[in-house]
C-alpha cells in the first residue's frame, strides 16, 4: 500500500474522532483495521494506527492553530470532512520531519476534493498554505 492509500485511511479513521469519546476511540480502531474494506498489511495497519494516535495526541494544539489561520470560521462550525483533512495535514506540516510541507498540502487538497464538497479542495488549500507558510 502506497502513502496516498496509507493517507486516506488515517483520514477516513480520524474522521471518526468527531463522533466519539476519546476513550472510546482505540475501541474504533480496532474495529475500522479488522473491517477495512482494504485489504491491510500488517505493516500498513501499524502505520495507520500509529499516526492516527499521533494526530489525536496533538488534537488541542492543531485545533488552536487551526482557528487561529481561519477568518469567519472556526473547528467547531467546518464540516467534519475539511476539519479532518485539515487535522491530518497540519499533523504532518508541523510535526511530522518525513513528510514535505508540499506534499502534506497536495495530499490533503485530494483527500478534501474526493471526500469533501465541490470547493473543499480550495478552502483546505488557503488554509494550509498560510499555516505551512508560517512554518517556514
Amino acid at each position: 500500500m502506497g502513502r496516498h492509500e496509507q493517507r486516506e485511511q488515517v483520514f477516513m479513521l480520524l474522521f471518526r474522532v468527531g463522533f466519539y469519546a476519546p476513550e472510546d476511540m482505540p475501541a474504533q480502531v480496532k474495529l475500522f483495521l479488522e473491517n477495512s474494506e482494504t485489504e491491510l498489511q500488517e505493516k500498513d495497519a501499524a502505520y495507520i494506527e500509529a499516526k492516527e494516535e499521533a494526530v489525536r495526541e496533538k488534537l488541542t494544539q492543531i485545533d488552536r492553530i487551526i482557528d487561529e489561520n481561519t477568518e469567519g470560521w472556526d473547528t467547531k462550525r467546518m464540516g467534519k470532512v475539511e476539519l479532518t483533512v485539515l487535522r491530518l495535514a497540519v499533523y504532518e506540516i508541523l510535526f511530522d520531519d518525513d513528510i514535505p510541507a508540499g506534499v502534506a498540502i497536495n495530499e490533503a487538497v485530494e483527500i478534501a476534493k474526493k471526500f469533501g464538497q465541490e470547493n473543499s479542495g480550495g478552502f483546505v488549500n488557503a488554509i494550509l498554505a498560510k499555516i505551512a507558510k508560517q512554518g517556514d
